[in-house]
């Protein structure tokens, strides 16, 4: 048959949606004889517009949805679907699938949305039987029968009023289900943008989440790049320091020898002054012996004394005057050797003096130079510290939020050693870099409480145990972020639920 070929389309519509007064079902009868075909005639109001999916089907009384029926027939559409009037359609039930129990069952028209559009009065599959054959009775069983017809009345008109009591209270039902349906439904679609709202803050705070993460990690590595760059950095002042310890031992060397040629000019400087005087004693002489010649010349020429003892004084003067002459000559030569020797060191000392002036000068710029790019990364590592810590808290914020337990290491910068922070002696200038050092060294042993609570917490610590410390003590709204007491806990939920309204 056509119904094993395609399922009629059904729907889980009740009975009040239905609209029974569309299709109106002719010619039932109370029974039908089973073995037989059953036509079903039915008259199509003129509001009404059939469609091919429509059909008929076959239910057993007491049913409640349209997916309850025993059989089912395709109906036929009219030839003329403007008409205004009335039309006039039958279908025929074959016998072979018809009920065969004896069961009340009535006809029940359905469209192609599965809704019903009118029923039939119900009827039975049974044989004809003795009750169907008409009986003569007298008059007295006519009364006793009229009677009992009376009370059959009387409580069918209280079964009638029951019903419409019930159907009353069942209307009221229906009307309370269809409000608790809507109420539902409108929860449903609450819940739902809640879900949707939530599901949405949940990837915004993972997508902040992850970018935070990113934004730490980026931290994390610029502060490794910074403490390596420190470390260079040292390891860069201790070379300079070293470089500048061996300048300074030069320094006192070249001091050194400047004291010895000092020293040794004065030695020089004694030493021509008593080849001065050695001269000028020298000269004195001379002119001691052109007098003592004169006087001889004088004395030659008064005495009578003979001319070989005359000419052997003569010659041993010359003598004497040549011997000093050359004594003399030496000392002036040895003189000019001395000062030429003087003069030489006293050119070595200004090129020192200048040497070590240049190379002092260019060491203090150097100094200038790295302390000052020392304290730009100084200060931008400190830059550096506070965003990350903002970020640190910033993270934790959103952990809170998402109910997480997120407890990052913080980074720690290399630090010196103790000797490092100590004044060098063997510097000329000084460690530039020892107060900053000493500055910057954080103080173990601060202690800072809690603003809600009497609890305390070391300085080192604080930032990261007073963030797991507030949640116990407040409750965050994961909407707003506003605050409130552990102890106004209900409170707190009724903000919550006000912002799903």
């Amino acid at each position: 048959m056509e119904e094993t070929i395609e399922d009629p389309p059904t729907s889980a519509v009740l009975l009040d949606h239905c609209h029974f007064s569309q299709v109106i079902f002719n010619s039932v009868e109370k029974f039908y004889v089973p073995g037989g075909d059953i036509t079903c005639r039915y008259t199509l109001t003129q509001h009404f517009i059939p469609r091919r999916k429509d059909w008929i089907g076959i239910f057993r009384v007491g049913w409640k949805t349209t997916r309850e029926y025993y059989t089912f027939m395709w109906v036929t559409l009219p030839v003329d679907l403007n008409s205004e009037s009335a039309k006039q359609e039958e279908v025929q039930f074959k016998a072979y699938y018809l009920p065969k129990d004896d069961e009340y069952y009535q006809f029940c028209y359905v469209d192609q949305d599965g809704v019903v559009r009118g029923a039939s009065i119900p009827f039975q599959f049974r044989p004809e039987n003795e009750e169907d054959i008409l009986v003569v009775t007298t008059q007295g069983e006519v009364e006793e029968i009229e009677e009992h017809n009376k009370e059959l009345c009387k409580e069918n008109q209280e079964l009638k009023d029951s019903c419409v009591s019930l159907q009353k209270q069942n209307s009221e039902m229906q009307a309370e289900l269809q409000k608790k349906q809507e109420e539902l439904e409108t929860l449903k679609s609450v819940n739902k943008k809640l879900e949707q709202k939530m599901k949405e803050q949940k990837d915004c705070w993972e997508t902040e989440l992850l970018q935070l993460k990113e934004q730490n990690q980026k931290m994390s590595s610029e502060n490794e790049k910074m403490g390596v760059r420190v470390d260079q950095l040292q390891a860069q002042l201790l070379t300079q320091e070293k470089k500048i310890e061996k300048l300074v031992q030069e320094v006192q060397d070249k001091t050194e020898q400047l004291e010895h040629l000092k020293k040794e000019n004065g030695q020089l400087f004694l030493s021509l002054t008593e080849q001065k005087e050695h001269q000028k004693k020298l000269e004195q002489t001379v002119e001691e012996m052109k007098q003592k010649e004169t006087a001889a010349v004088k004395k030659q020429q008064e005495l009578t004394e003979p001319r070989s003892k005359k000419a052997a004084a003569e010659e041993q003067l010359v003598q004497e005057v040549e011997r000093l002459k050359a004594k003399v000559e030496a000392g002036k030569a040895c003189f000019l050797e001395k000062y030429k020797e003087c003069q030489r060191l006293h050119r070595q000392i200004r090129q020192l003096r200048a040497a070590a002036r240049d190379q002092n000068l260019d060491l203090s710029k150097r100094l200038s130079e790295n302390k000052i790019l020392y304290d730009g990364l100084q200060r931008e590592k400190e830059t550096i510290e506070k965003k990350n810590e903002l970020l640190k808290s910033e993270n934790n914020r959103l952990l809170s939020y998402m109910g997480l337990n997120y407890d990052p290491l913080p980074y720690q910068a290399p630090t010196s050693s103790q000797g490092g922070a100590r004044q060098n002696p063997g510097l000329v200038y000084g460690n530039p870099y020892s107060g900053i050092q000493e500055s910057s060294a954080p103080n173990l042993l601060s202690i800072e409480p809690c603003p809600t609570c009497t609890a305390d917490f070391a300085d080192d610590i604080f930032d990261h145990t007073l963030e797991q410390h507030k949640p116990a003590v407040y409750l965050n709204c994961p909407i707003c972020g506003k605050t409130f007491p552990a102890k106004e806990k209900q409170i707190f939920e009724d903000h919550v639920f006000c912002h799903a309204l």
